[in-house]
Protein backbone atom coordinates (compact mmCIF):
# COMPACT_ATOMS: atom_id res chain seq x y z
CA UNK A 1 0.00 0.00 0.00
CA UNK A 2 3.10 2.63 0.72
CA UNK A 3 4.32 2.46 -2.88
CA UNK A 4 0.52 3.33 -4.18
CA UNK A 5 0.59 6.80 -2.14
CA UNK A 6 4.53 7.65 -3.68
CA UNK A 7 5.33 7.99 -7.05
CA UNK A 8 7.26 5.19 -8.72
CA UNK A 9 9.73 5.39 -12.84
CA UNK A 10 5.63 4.80 -14.36
CA UNK A 11 2.75 6.12 -12.13
CA UNK A 12 2.08 8.71 -10.04
CA UNK A 13 1.08 7.72 -6.60
CA UNK A 14 -1.76 8.94 -4.69
CA UNK A 15 -0.14 11.69 -3.11
CA UNK A 16 0.54 13.53 -6.28
CA UNK A 17 -2.40 12.45 -7.54
CA UNK A 18 -5.00 13.64 -5.45
CA UNK A 19 -2.90 17.15 -5.33
CA UNK A 20 -3.32 17.64 -9.30
CA UNK A 21 -7.46 17.06 -9.29
CA UNK A 22 -7.97 19.03 -5.92
CA UNK A 23 -5.29 22.03 -7.47
CA UNK A 24 -6.68 21.74 -10.46
CA UNK A 25 -10.57 21.87 -9.62
CA UNK A 26 -9.43 24.87 -7.52
CA UNK A 27 -7.59 26.77 -10.01
CA UNK A 28 -10.03 26.32 -12.66
CA UNK A 29 -12.79 27.43 -10.03
CA UNK A 30 -11.27 30.30 -8.63
CA UNK A 31 -10.81 31.47 -12.02
CA UNK A 32 -14.88 30.84 -12.94
CA UNK A 33 -15.06 32.51 -9.29
CA UNK A 34 -13.08 35.61 -10.18
CA UNK A 35 -14.84 36.02 -13.60
CA UNK A 36 -18.75 36.23 -11.34
CA UNK A 37 -17.09 38.08 -8.75
CA UNK A 38 -16.56 41.04 -10.85
CA UNK A 39 -19.97 40.86 -12.76
CA UNK A 40 -22.32 40.90 -9.95
CA UNK A 41 -24.23 44.11 -9.17
CA UNK A 42 -24.71 43.79 -5.67
CA UNK A 43 -22.24 44.34 -3.42
CA UNK A 44 -22.50 42.65 -0.71
CA UNK A 45 -22.69 39.59 -2.72
CA UNK A 46 -19.45 40.89 -4.46
CA UNK A 47 -17.70 41.50 -1.27
CA UNK A 48 -18.61 37.93 -0.09
CA UNK A 49 -17.13 36.44 -3.26
CA UNK A 50 -13.70 38.36 -3.17
CA UNK A 51 -13.47 37.00 0.31
CA UNK A 52 -14.41 33.23 -0.85
CA UNK A 53 -11.79 33.97 -3.93
CA UNK A 54 -9.20 35.25 -1.32
CA UNK A 55 -9.47 32.31 0.76
CA UNK A 56 -9.33 29.34 -1.96
CA UNK A 57 -6.41 31.22 -3.41
CA UNK A 58 -4.42 31.26 -0.20
CA UNK A 59 -5.38 27.22 -0.43
CA UNK A 60 -4.60 26.92 -3.48
CA UNK A 61 -0.89 28.71 -2.74
CA UNK A 62 -0.29 26.17 -0.65
CA UNK A 63 -1.52 23.33 -2.02
CA UNK A 64 1.08 24.29 -5.06
CA UNK A 65 3.91 24.48 -2.75
CA UNK A 66 2.90 21.22 -1.24
CA UNK A 67 2.55 20.01 -4.50
CA UNK A 68 6.14 21.24 -5.87
CA UNK A 69 7.64 20.14 -2.44
CA UNK A 70 6.44 16.60 -3.02
CA UNK A 71 7.14 16.28 -7.00
CA UNK A 72 10.65 17.96 -5.94
CA UNK A 73 11.33 14.56 -3.20
CA UNK A 74 9.65 12.13 -5.29
CA UNK A 75 10.21 10.24 -8.41
CA UNK A 76 9.10 11.60 -11.23
CA UNK A 77 7.16 9.03 -13.53
CA UNK A 78 9.38 8.31 -16.97
CA UNK A 79 6.96 9.17 -19.89
CA UNK A 80 5.72 6.57 -22.34
CA UNK A 81 7.50 5.07 -24.73
CA UNK A 82 5.44 6.28 -27.43
CA UNK A 83 6.11 9.94 -26.45
CA UNK A 84 8.24 11.81 -29.12
CA UNK A 85 11.65 13.73 -28.61
CA UNK A 86 9.81 16.79 -29.26
CA UNK A 87 7.42 16.65 -26.40
CA UNK A 88 10.07 14.87 -24.20
CA UNK A 89 11.30 18.47 -24.10
CA UNK A 90 8.42 20.21 -24.30
CA UNK A 91 6.89 18.56 -21.49
CA UNK A 92 9.12 19.31 -18.73
CA UNK A 93 8.71 23.24 -19.79
CA UNK A 94 4.86 22.80 -20.06
CA UNK A 95 4.94 21.62 -16.18
CA UNK A 96 7.26 24.45 -15.28
CA UNK A 97 5.36 26.99 -16.90
CA UNK A 98 2.22 25.34 -15.18
CA UNK A 99 4.08 25.30 -11.34
CA UNK A 100 5.40 28.87 -12.04
CA UNK A 101 1.51 30.32 -12.98
CA UNK A 102 0.13 28.27 -9.92
CA UNK A 103 2.51 30.16 -7.68
CA UNK A 104 2.38 33.60 -9.18
CA UNK A 105 -1.34 33.84 -9.73
CA UNK A 106 -2.37 33.70 -6.01
CA UNK A 107 0.90 35.52 -4.85
CA UNK A 108 -0.13 38.40 -7.52
CA UNK A 109 -3.78 38.25 -5.40
CA UNK A 110 -2.00 38.57 -2.38
CA UNK A 111 -0.08 41.75 -3.86
CA UNK A 112 -3.31 43.11 -4.43
CA UNK A 113 -4.70 43.04 -1.47
CA UNK A 114 -1.63 44.25 0.14
CA UNK A 115 -1.46 47.24 -1.59
CA UNK A 116 -4.78 47.76 -1.66
CA UNK A 117 -5.92 51.34 -0.48
CA UNK A 118 -8.92 50.06 0.89
CA UNK A 119 -7.37 48.04 3.40
CA UNK A 120 -9.71 45.05 3.66
CA UNK A 121 -8.12 42.50 5.78
CA UNK A 122 -7.98 38.74 4.37
CA UNK A 123 -9.33 36.30 6.63
CA UNK A 124 -8.95 33.12 4.93
CA UNK A 125 -12.59 30.84 5.43
CA UNK A 126 -13.10 33.40 8.59
CA UNK A 127 -10.34 31.55 10.24
CA UNK A 128 -7.86 34.28 10.65
CA UNK A 129 -6.44 37.29 9.57
CA UNK A 130 -3.92 36.65 6.87
CA UNK A 131 -0.59 39.24 7.16
CA UNK A 132 -0.24 41.72 3.93
CA UNK A 133 2.88 41.23 2.22
CA UNK A 134 5.37 44.11 3.16
CA UNK A 135 4.62 46.29 0.19
CA UNK A 136 3.47 50.05 -0.25
CA UNK A 137 0.18 51.05 -0.61
CA UNK A 138 -0.86 53.23 -3.54
CA UNK A 139 -3.40 53.84 -6.31
CA UNK A 140 -0.22 52.69 -8.91
CA UNK A 141 0.57 49.72 -7.47
CA UNK A 142 -3.18 48.39 -6.78
CA UNK A 143 -3.61 49.30 -10.91
CA UNK A 144 -0.84 47.44 -11.54
CA UNK A 145 -1.28 44.38 -9.50
CA UNK A 146 -4.96 44.69 -10.70
CA UNK A 147 -3.73 44.30 -14.22
CA UNK A 148 -1.37 41.50 -13.15
CA UNK A 149 -3.55 39.16 -11.69
CA UNK A 150 -5.97 39.13 -14.48
CA UNK A 151 -3.37 38.63 -17.24
CA UNK A 152 -1.83 35.74 -15.40
CA UNK A 153 -5.23 34.63 -14.99
CA UNK A 154 -6.05 34.53 -18.69
CA UNK A 155 -2.92 33.36 -19.66
CA UNK A 156 -3.03 30.38 -16.70
CA UNK A 157 -6.26 29.18 -17.53
CA UNK A 158 -4.70 28.87 -21.69
CA UNK A 159 -1.94 27.40 -20.29
CA UNK A 160 -4.37 24.66 -18.57
CA UNK A 161 -6.88 24.04 -21.44
CA UNK A 162 -3.52 23.53 -23.91
CA UNK A 163 -2.12 20.66 -20.66
CA UNK A 164 -5.85 19.17 -20.93
CA UNK A 165 -6.00 19.03 -24.91
CA UNK A 166 -2.79 17.81 -24.81
CA UNK A 167 -3.96 14.47 -21.68
CA UNK A 168 -6.97 13.79 -23.84
CA UNK A 169 -4.74 13.75 -27.19
CA UNK A 170 -2.09 10.97 -25.28
CA UNK A 171 -5.17 8.94 -24.08
CA UNK A 172 -7.80 8.99 -26.96
CA UNK A 173 -5.26 9.83 -29.95
CA UNK A 174 -1.68 7.93 -28.63
CA UNK A 175 -3.70 5.71 -26.54
CA UNK A 176 -0.91 5.98 -24.17
CA UNK A 177 -0.56 5.77 -19.97
CA UNK A 178 -0.07 9.89 -19.75
CA UNK A 179 -3.39 10.39 -19.00
CA UNK A 180 -4.40 7.44 -16.89
CA UNK A 181 -1.66 7.46 -14.81
CA UNK A 182 -2.69 10.69 -13.20
CA UNK A 183 -6.24 9.36 -12.89
CA UNK A 184 -5.33 6.05 -10.92
CA UNK A 185 -2.23 4.46 -9.27
CA UNK A 186 -2.26 0.84 -10.28
CA UNK A 187 -2.19 -1.75 -7.84
CA UNK A 188 0.53 -3.05 -10.50
CA UNK A 189 2.46 -0.31 -9.78
CA UNK A 190 5.31 -0.86 -12.32
CA UNK A 191 2.43 -1.33 -15.61
CA UNK A 192 2.90 0.93 -18.59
Amino acid sequence: MPALITNSTTRYGWAAIVLHWLIAAIFIGQFALGFVMMRVSSQRTAFELIQLHKSFGFLLLGLVILRIAWRLGNTVPALPRSVGRFERRVAPLVHFALYAFQLALPLSGWALVSVSMLEIPSVPFNLFVMPDLPLAESDSAESFWTSAHWYLAYAGIGLVALHFAAALRHHFWLKDAVLTRMITPSSDHNAE
